[in-house]
């Protein structure tokens, strides 16, 4: 029996009701801060246009978790498995233990960091024609491709493959055309060498988009012939330093650990001026504690981790945290990334990385645990999608992936674009004027009037969203259209988009040589050596 139980006799439930009624009013407060940590409230950040916002953390939850970071940071520290980069966080102040390996971050060093790094950033295309501004000037958000996956749905037949060189440049003419996604990642290729498969794939969607690239290394070798191909994709290696068309992923691997490959990310990427995304991707119940706060608390050391090592290496090096939040399922062992609680631990992550820390978030805002583009996938990435930009965050990463991010789906990626679409359109808090709420019109309508053909009406008529592929049709319409599905419409125009030819401003016939001979080199390099 626990303290509480032990010192306190048992209560009937009369008696229990008896207190309750008879209670002070102020014990009753307790609800009233639980409702008060999780509404929605409208949010105005650094001057930019007010947004609704949801929150599970208040600013006392915040401050607790901000200061358990620096705590655990300063008390346990965190494992970098890097000479140079523990030497570097030794000189600049933190204490490493006698194996060489657990750095131990003190606090002045890790606020050091954070005041230093940028507090907006662009993240650039080739030609200009798709610049992302971080945040965004109007408080949303910018999407981004899934990354990673190895499997493939192809939208012309519905079926399940390996993914190819020829699916990644596919996913990168689609992400091109799609308005919502803002830049592309590059999957996981099969039919070539496993250990150069970032650098292959990487070199198709780079040579394949005009958008910024999201370059994530697969070893530390490679890191060095990624930058080189992201090089001359932006047109050579002093246009990439001046604006960045692409980025770098560096990854914890938890419990507090930094891996040989992900500091060499941080490094290069830091000398380069490449902007990095701190990623954490701790599992609550398996790689993390089961509960979300500890989660939470976990991936926010980690990536204060990656921030601070950035700054030290480069100082202002631009730093965007990417809390990617999985929960076990405890039945069968896997992760999830859109169950009820990943769904919260992501939400939670974000505003503590955002609001607690100040930094530039991203985080996955689209996505489903199921195989397929069907109903449970629509209704995950919904919530999730909902969850996430509700939550503030500045990029939303998935677009496109099933089955926990090992498979991309070129039909589920359009119907995440509407889907993201709608959801800024959302965010968009209408304004409330004189002009807006029509009053002039209001005070002048006719007995049995209407506003269908009011110059009021046909002033803001063009500012509703027009859905792409989401349905509208009424019944006999519907029917004489043969009953399609919006999923039928994604399918159609995912296909269409695959079959053109890459977009305007992608790099040239010159550059993919140059490219494909980096490709060449790199594997001539790293597979001798294997």
């Amino acid at each position: 029996m626990g303290e509480e139980g032990s010192a306190k006799p048992r209560r009937s439930r009369k008696q229990r009701l008896k207190e309750r009624e008879t209670a002070p009013e102020e014990t009753n407060a307790a609800p009233a801060v639980l409702i008060a940590d999780a509404t929605l409230a409208r949010a105005s950040i650094d001057g930019r246009i007010e947004q609704p916002r949801f929150n599970y953390l208040s600013d006392a939850k915040i401050e607790v978790l901000k200061a358990k970071s620096f705590e655990l940071l300063e008390r346990h520290g965190v494992f970098v498995n890097h000479e140079a980069a523990v030497a570097a966080l030794a000189k600049a102040g933190a204490k490493v233990d006698t194996d060489g390996l657990r750095v131990r971050f003190p606090a002045e060093l890790v606020r050091e960091a954070l005041a230093a790094v940028p507090k907006e950033i662009t993240l650039y295309s080739k030609t200009g024609a798709h610049d992302l501004r971080l945040p965004r000037a109007d408080g949303t958000f910018h999407m981004r491709t899934g990354t990673g996956g190895h499997g493939f749905i192809d939208p012309a037949t519905g079926t399940h493959r390996k993914l190819t060189l020829d699916d990644a440049a596919a996913i990168a003419r689609l992400g091109d055309r799609l308005p919502e996604v803002g830049f592309i990642a590059h999957p996981f290729v099969n039919g070539v060498p496993e250990i150069t498969s970032d650098i292959h794939s990487f070199a198709a969607v780079a040579g394949n988009s005009e958008k910024h690239n999201w370059i994530q290394p697969y070893t530390d070798v490679n890191v060095e012939y990624l930058i080189k191909l992201a090089g001359i994709a932006a047109g050579g290696e002093a246009n990439l330093r001046a604006r960045p068309t692409a980025s770098c992923i560096a990854c914890s691997f938890t419990p507090l650990e930094l891996k040989q490959m992900d500091v060499e990310a941080i490094i290069q990427a830091a000398k380069a001026g490449l902007p990095i995304h701190a990623c954490a991707l701790p599992t609550a119940g398996g790689t993390a504690p089961i509960t979300m706060g500890a989660t939470v608390l976990m991936a926010a050391a980690e990536i204060l981790a990656i921030v601070t090592l950035g700054h030290v290496i480069q100082p202002a090096t631009p730093v965007i945290a990417t809390p990617l939040i999985f929960a076990l399922d405890v039945r069968t062992g896997r992760s999830l990334q859109s169950s009820a609680e990943a769904l919260s631990g992501i939400s939670m992550a974000v505003q503590l990385m955002k609001h607690g820390f100040g930094l530039m978030t991203h985080a996955y805002g689209s996505g489903s645990d199921t195989p397929d583009p069907d109903g449970q996938s629509q209704a995950e990435r919904a919530l999730i999608c909902n969850q996430v930009a509700l939550s503030g965050a500045d990029v939303l990463g998935g677009v496109g992936q099933l089955e926990c991010a090992t498979v991309f789906s070129p039909t589920q990626a359009v119907m995440d674009n509407e889907l993201g679409a709608i959801m800024r359109t959302y965010l968009s808090t209408p304004e409330v004027d004189d002009e807006t709420i029509a009053w002039s019109d209001m005070l002048e309508v006719a007995l049995s009037g209407h506003f269908l053909a009011n110059e009021h009406t046909l002033r803001h008529c063009r500012s509703n969203l027009d859905p792409g592929v989401y349905l509208r049709l009424a019944r006999d319409a519907y029917e004489d259209a043969g009953r399609p599905s919006a999923q039928d419409n994604a399918r159609e125009l995912a296909c269409k988009i695959i079959a053109e030819p890459p977009a305007d401003g992608a790099p040239g016939e010159d550059a993919l040589r140059e490219m494909a001979e980096i490709v060449v080199a790199a594997d001539r390099h790293i597979l001798g050596n294997a």
